[in-house]
């Protein structure tokens, strides 16, 4: 593929080409423990010379990337991503990055006076979503809500905004839901934490706890109060470690550029996980979180828990690919080789 004349003007067909110059790459992406070595410059990217931004929320990178393709590499929401390959010139594709994966027990929320005891109770009730109907967060939650406790997101009523201060659903990716499932936007100038606070809503699915959690109102809790010893059973049957979010390139990169911004980052997630198993020697003092070495001695992970590339991760991917498609995201179910780039991952 020919790079953009107005990057190098010239073709980076094989390994040695690439090395020959320094292209510039724009990378819009959240500053993680495993993405910041990229950001200090510990790990470069071989033959390219990066410039990196963040944002105040990850949403803030997807919207500039999806509306204005203002970066050539971007972190991008799976949900938000899987959307752009409906349009007709699909401008992204992915590589098997992914910056950010999380189970989702945890960000279900829930009014201590909706009578909601157990997930089946969320029956007929009003659940908020954060930024849109199938949010990362959203599609995950909904999809462990059906696969283990038979709720299907017909049975429920969304309603769509902000966590802790108003907002309209986002703009920059179509907002589709099934004719069967009713959602509408949150009420001009009311955010979800306050609506879940005060019964307008029954429960809440978000990424960011909401406030009203944080400050400890006896009218909020978690739906699983106990989320660590049900998150680790979920991984213990299911062998599936969440993904939400991948990373995109535009489709005019070359292969061989493609294949050293994925061995970049794969270096980079490295260091943070050499960081924390060197660390056990000094019982993490560099860490403030108290018993961290416990903690970390009792993951019962497997040595790489957050690796990249699509073997280790095809059952994760499959599972997101599925709730994607029976949640009405898509219209056919897609397949985990068929949105990733071709390469060596």
């Amino acid at each position: 593929m020919l790079m953009p004349p107005d990057r190098t003007g010239a073709c980076a067909s094989s390994a040695s080409t690439l090395k020959s110059f320094s292209m510039n790459l724009s990378i819009g992406c959240m500053e993680y423990d495993r993405t910041r070595a990229l950001f200090d410059g510990s790990v470069r990217i071989e033959g390219v010379d990066a410039t990196f931004e963040s944002g105040r929320l990850a949403s803030d990178v997807f919207e500039r990337m999806v509306r204005d393709q203002a970066f050539d590499v971007a972190e991008l929401g799976l949900t938000f991503y899987l959307r752009t390959l409906a349009q007709p010139d699909p401008p992204f594709v992915a590589i098997p990055v992914f910056p950010a994966r999380q189970f989702r027990h945890a960000a279900i929320f829930v009014n201590t006076a909706s009578g909601i005891e157990r997930p089946r109770d969320l029956v007929g009730k009003t659940i908020g979503e954060f930024g849109t109907y199938g949010h990362d967060v959203g599609v995950t939650a909904k999809g462990l809500l059906a696969d283990d406790y038979g709720v299907t997101p017909d049975q429920c009523r969304w309603v769509i905004g902000g966590a802790d201060f108003p907002m309209t659903p986002f703009d920059f990716v179509p907002l589709i839901h099934p004719a069967d499932v009713d959602v509408s936007p949150a009420p001009a100038g009311r955010g979800l934490s306050a609506m879940l606070e005060s019964g307008e809503i029954d429960a809440l699915i978000s990424a960011r706890v909401p406030q009203c959690i944080v400050d400890g109102s006896p009218r909020v809790r978690r739906l699983f109060p106990d989320y660590e010893t049900v998150e680790r059973n979920y991984y213990s049957r299911t062998g599936i470690y969440p993904i939400m979010h991948t990373l995109v390139v535009r489709r005019d990169l070359a292969p061989d550029v493609m294949q050293a911004v994925y061995r970049a980052f794969t270096e980079a997630k490295d260091v943070a996980l050499n960081r924390y198993r060197h660390g056990s020697l000094g019982q993490h003092m560099d860490v403030m979180v108290p018993w961290f070495t416990p903690l970390w001695d009792r993951n019962h992970f497997p040595d790489d828990f957050w690796a990249y590339g699509i073997d280790p991760n095809r059952a994760a991917i499959d599972s997101f690919l599925r709730h994607f498609h029976e949640q009405g995201l898509s219209e056919r179910r897609l397949a985990v080789d068929e949105i990733f780039a071709d390469g060596d991952w």
